[in-house]
């Protein structure tokens, strides 16, 4: 019959009385330490799903997570709420300056803009100096209203053998259709100011949009500028008169 040996083993980093006695004579290495595991972190997937969860997230990942949080009404009306001002402040990016465009480029950037933004078209002729001064406006007011599109297209690239005398011209298109037509400069006043020519783009249509304040916040805003700039003026002249006297 064989010879068995029975080895106890017990469990990992326990200590008998006998090691004990056997380190304290020195005929045992010191004990090492008891295994000790680290303390549990959560992982960044696992953050609470709050405001300030919804309010990390990209655009593409709120689309993704509409099906995720079927069971949470608040954070899913908040998502929808977050992706809304996301999509309008992607909408206020699209613009801010004047766009060069051809004759081919405009059935795509103006009939057939969204039914949401207005379209703003200068026509100019290069070396026309009553074409520079109504540009300078419409530059400022691009970078003004960037929820509102502006291109320039040369005259006669849009409309072939169109006439000099009637540049610049300003349309305003909406929805695919043409809501207003400005022929030549003295359409904006006596003065051509970015404060004027906004007046008169929006005496009848909420053309021009800043993508931040409601339609008509904007269009008492004009209002103000151009009263504060008639003003101004009429100050800046009566200070003039008074120095020459």
């Amino acid at each position: 019959m064989g010879d068995y040996h029975f080895v106890y083993k017990d469990v990992e980093g326990a200590s008998t009385q006998w090691d004990d006695i056997q380190r304290k004579l020195g005929n045992l290495p010191p004990k090492p330490p008891a295994f000790k595991p680290p303390p549990f972190t959560p992982s960044s997937d696992h953050q609470p799903k709050d405001k300030t969860w919804i309010d990390s997230k990209t655009s593409d990942e709120l689309e993704d997570l509409e099906d995720d949080l079927d069971d949470d009404r608040f954070l899913q009306e908040y998502r929808k709420k977050r992706l809304a001002e996301m999509q309008e402040a992607a909408k206020v990016l699209r613009f801010g300056s004047v766009i060069p465009i051809s004759g081919s480029d405009f059935v795509r950037e103006v009939s057939q803009a969204p039914s949401d933004v207005w379209v703003v078209v200068i026509l100019y002729k290069e070396g026309i100096p009553e074409c520079g001064l109504l540009m300078q406006s419409i530059e400022e007011l691009a970078v003004r209203y960037p929820a509102t599109k502006f291109v320039k297209i040369v005259s006669t690239d849009c409309i072939p053998n169109y006439p000099d005398r009637n540049v610049p011209t300003l349309l305003v298109y909406n929805n695919g259709a043409v809501k207003g037509n400005y022929v030549g400069l003295h359409s904006f006043g006596r003065r051509c100011t970015p404060e004027g020519v906004a007046l008169v783009l929006c005496q009848s249509d909420p053309v021009l949009h800043d993508g931040h304040n409601r339609n008509e916040e904007v269009i008492e805003g004009v209002r103000k500028r151009f009263i504060e700039k008639v003003v101004a003026d009429h100050e800046e002249e009566d200070d003039d008169d008074y120095s020459s006297d």
